[in-house]
């Protein structure tokens, strides 16, 4: 019985770290789905309405109608299932017009350290080392 616990504990001790790195590369690979899902409806929103979402509404103009004179143009919602959140729970940062994708927007996800501004931010921009 010790003898069969033990080849157990040796199993488990090389299969759970490879599995667990595999957790965090999915998180990221769901991050890079849902900024592309959520360029796809900005910009059709852009190309509906004339011009991107404004930065201060959380994106909310893809799922609810705007309030402003061009309201018969909007052919949403762009987000059947509303506005997702990252895969660690946070909002994803939106912002119009963009710092990095000049004359467009900027989306980003703080990634799996949740913070904004780090290595691992998932962007819709490219950096350098990437």
């Amino acid at each position: 019985m010790l003898l069969v616990l033990v080849i157990l504990a040796t199993l488990a001790a090389v299969v759970v770290p490879k599995f667990a790195g595999r957790s965090k590369q999915a998180k990221v690979t769901a991050a890079k789905a849902q900024i592309s899902n959520l360029e796809i409806a900005i910009d059709s929103f852009e190309i509906d309405m004339g011009y991107f979402p404004k930065a201060g509404n959380d994106l909310r103009d893809l799922v609810a109608e705007p309030n402003n004179n061009n309201v018969q143009d909007w052919q949403g919602p762009y987000l059947k299932k509303g506005i997702p959140g990252d895969p660690w729970g946070n909002d994803y940062v939106y912002n119009y017009p963009g710092k990095m994708n000049i004359g467009s927007y900027d989306i980003s996800s703080g990634g799996p350290d949740m913070k904004t501004g780090t290595d691992d931010d998932i962007t819709n921009w490219q950096t350098e080392d990437r």
